[in-house]
């Protein structure tokens, strides 16, 4: 961060014209004004001790402030990531979601608010695992390409999850097995040892898997897709997921945030090689 320099003006007043004279930082000598004496030539010097006190006032809050914002940095990562995250177990907030209507009231009850305090550990935890996937996320989505075996996929992915989370045995680790679902396979198939199946350029993968810090879960997906001919309905999951996490919330019940989500689902519409299909509910769909 480029130095900011305080500028103060010291008036030196010679033949009636005043000069300014820049100020630092941090002054190492008191600064003075010369007065010339028009009277019987004599110099009179003017303690100046008040602009540095100012001066070194200054100083002192930019340092306190350039270390609270060093306290909060995150960690550089390597490529491919393999540093653990905020090994100080610190984490930063991640998006706060203001509570509405009949649970205003959560938020000025101080019983509420300290019962928030007192879940700050869980919230670290989950918050560990959470930072986990998100740089596992984006690492993984930088490497994906046609061709790749999806036993390859899955190890590097659940690899990196390891180094990132510094598994333990149950007490930091992958939370279950990376879903990796093509086309017209909804949910929950990965590859046995051995298999030789590949990703190919028209195939549209649900990538599904989680990190756990204690027992606690964080479970995410997304689709892939590389040609363009499905980019509307990478646009639907998209927004359609958004829309869940704004109608989530404490007492909120499961089957309104569903039915947000399959509203905003089936207002979209693709093309498939000329055919206009529109995005809907798979019916009877049954889970093994």
């Amino acid at each position: 961060m480029a130095e900011e320099k305080l500028n103060t003006e010291v008036p030196i007043e010679e033949n009636g014209t005043p000069e300014p004279v820049n100020g630092h930082e941090e002054a190492s000598e008191p600064s003075l004004t010369l007065e010339k004496d028009e009277g019987d030539g004599k110099k009179h010097e003017d303690d100046g001790k008040k602009d540095d006190d100012d001066g070194k006032e200054v100083s002192k809050k930019k340092k306190k402030k350039n270390k609270s914002k060093k306290k909060k940095e995150v960690p550089e990562q390597t490529d491919p990531p393999s540093i653990p995250v905020f090994p100080s177990g610190e984490f930063p907030e991640g998006e706060i979601q203001q509570y509405k209507d009949d649970n205003l009231w959560r938020t000025t009850s101080e019983e509420k608010r300290e019962l928030e305090r007192l879940e700050k550990p869980l919230y670290n935890s989950v918050r560990r695992a959470a930072e986990v996937h998100r740089q596992v996320r984006k690492y993984i989505k930088g490497i994906l390409k046609p061709g790749m075996l999806m036993t390859d996929l899955c190890e590097t992915l659940e690899n990196t999850v390891r180094k990132l989370i510094s598994e333990n045995g149950l007490q930091a680790g992958i939370a279950f097995p990376t879903g990796c679902s093509l086309n017209w396979v909804a949910a929950h198939w990965t590859p046995n040892t051995g298999d030789k199946t590949v990703l190919h350029y028209d195939d549209v993968m649900k990538l599904d898997f989680g990190t756990h810090i204690d027992g606690y879960i964080v479970d995410s997906a997304f689709t892939v897709a590389f040609n363009p001919m499905f980019d509307p309905l990478l646009e639907a999951s998209r927004e359609a997921t958004n829309t869940g996490i704004k109608e989530c919330g404490i007492d909120v019940r499961l089957c309104d945030v569903g039915a947000a989500i399959q509203e905003v689902m089936e207002s979209y519409e693709v093309e498939i090689n000329g055919k206009v299909y529109q995005v809907k509910e798979y019916p009877k769909l049954e889970w093994t």
